[in-house]
């Protein structure tokens, strides 16, 4: 092994945290070493956000043939699909994002790229297994920004007996006429809805709510609207048995026969493979690593950790924001805890599964009021077929401030924001029904909702929602 190389700050990963992390290194003017095993291109953009959208765009177009006839445009029952094309169609661009990625990594850090495997010896000692041989590094501070990788049970039949994760799904040649989904998170169920409006018969199973919904109104709403696109089981867990040249779904008494089978079961933390209890690094009762969600410090080592790596918020934007953060206090003397952002989650479903701020589940009941809007009660909602939308929002009872929201909306994606923003910014109900709302729009959902909330409030010198 030759002898170590000194950095001030190493970067374990080269995801979307770990390049947000090298931004503020570079801008501190520190030395440092961008350390990953590869493929480069972030999760997002190979196997996640990007891939899975252009799949439900596709879907969604070739679903609309259905809708046409209605208005008067005819010939649609004589289109066709090759899911072939389809899914080279989806690799193509998810390649141009993905090697739009692996593109800046390289080019960003320069000579300073490691590729190849990182073991942690200390919090600050890294052996890199390359393809030329073990390399040692040692840092003044180190990042680890490693992702995450699906969760695989031990149960779970290999991909070459037909058993695939989510991560594998973009990789197939052809899609089969029948499709099992084990998971219904958010990425569960928008594959489910992407392969259901492609033409695939898909059979969904998952134990808990759609999209993790805590709200019992929207996840019967959300429950309800999905399953009439495809066989949606909630409840029992799933259980898989060999049937032919396919696999025999089955979960309580329901059973149905699939060619394939998508496993959507979460995702494993790939910091688990950096050998961090003999590094010395504290790790809580679930084997993660123990860190500070304002300053991603883990205890009092010269050690962060950030985006999928934590576990804590595993999405793209949160990710992005943590590499920021610990890119910035790895290059300081004293860390600093920042306040983070309103919480923002977002299930591409359309009608989109929404929460954002507090879940109703982290609320107290009593101490709160509900604002609710239906999509049947709005023009713009109606002409585009999201009669099934609906709107719950959460605010304080005796201020109106607004705490939390959970949508199930056409165009949910777009009020998540605006509410986001209203939240992180403090807004009451009253507030925001002094912003403008044009007609018709879906916006007037939240006019809706707010006047709800408001109507319970003090205040009756002024007319509801005209500025004073």
């Amino acid at each position: 092994m030759s002898e170590p190389q000194q950095v001030d700050v190493a970067i374990i990963g080269a995801g979307t945290a770990g390049m947000y992390a090298l931004r503020e290194v570079i801008r501190a003017g520190k030395s440092f070493v961008l350390i990953d095993q590869g493929p480069l291109g972030t999760t997002c953009a190979r196997v996640g956000c990007m891939p899975s959208k252009v799949a439900l765009h596709a879907a969604g177009l070739w679903a609309t043939r259905k809708e046409m006839a209605a208005q008067g445009i005819s010939g649609s029952d004589d289109l066709q699909i090759d899911y072939r094309q389809t899914w080279q169609a989806l690799r193509q661009q998810r390649d141009r994002f993905a090697g739009s990625a692996r593109d800046k990594a390289i080019k960003q850090a320069g000579e300073h790229l490691i590729m190849g495997k990182a073991r942690l010896l200390s919090p600050t000692r890294i052996q890199v297994s390359t393809a030329e041989g073990e390399r040692l590094v040692e840092a003044g501070r180190c990042i680890i920004a490693t992702g995450s990788r699906p969760v695989r049970p031990h149960w779970l039949p290999s991909a070459e007996d037909g058993v695939i994760t989510t991560d594998e799904l973009f990789e197939l040649d052809d899609l089969p006429p029948r499709i099992g989904v084990i998971g219904l998170g958010a990425v569960g169920l928008e594959m489910s809805l992407a392969l259901a409006r492609l033409g695939i018969q898909v059979t969904a199973a998952g134990t808990g709510t759609l999209a993790g919904s805590a709200d019992p109104v929207i996840a019967q709403a959300a429950e309800q609207r999905f399953s009439r696109e495809f066989d949606l089981w909630l409840g029992e867990p799933a259980k898989l048995e060999a049937h032919g040249k396919g696999w025999r779904l089955r979960a309580g008494e329901r059973t149905a026969e699939v060619d394939l089978v998508v496993a959507a079961l979460g995702r494993q933390l790939n910091s688990d493979q950096l050998g961090l209890a003999d590094a010395g690094v504290p790790l809580d009762a679930k084997g993660k690593p123990d860190c500070d969600p304002q300053s991603l410090q883990v205890g009092d080592l010269p050690l962060f950790i950030a985006g999928d790596a934590n576990g804590d918020r595993p999405l793209m934007h949160e990710a992005a924001d943590e590499g920021a953060m610990a890119g910035f206090n790895a290059c300081q003397l004293q860390p600093s805890r920042f306040k983070r952002k309103t919480p923002l989650a977002i299930a591409f479903s359309d009608p989109d599964l929404c929460t954002v701020g507090a879940g109703f589940d982290q609320l107290d009941p009593d101490q709160i009021l509900i604002g609710s809007a239906q999509g049947s009660s709005n023009g713009r909602a109606r002409i585009l077929g999201g009669e099934d939308s609906l709107i719950r929002l959460y605010a304080d009872k005796h201020s109106g401030q607004l705490l939390g929201a959970s949508l199930l909306c056409t165009g949910g994606e777009h009020l998540a924001h605006l509410l986001a923003w209203a939240i992180q910014r403090g807004e009451s109900a009253q507030d925001l029904l002094e912003m403008p709302f044009y007609h018709p729009v879906i916006e007037e959902m939240l006019s809706s909702a707010l006047l709800d909330i408001a109507k319970h409030l003090a205040g009756k010198d002024r007319p509801l929602g005209i500025p004073g």
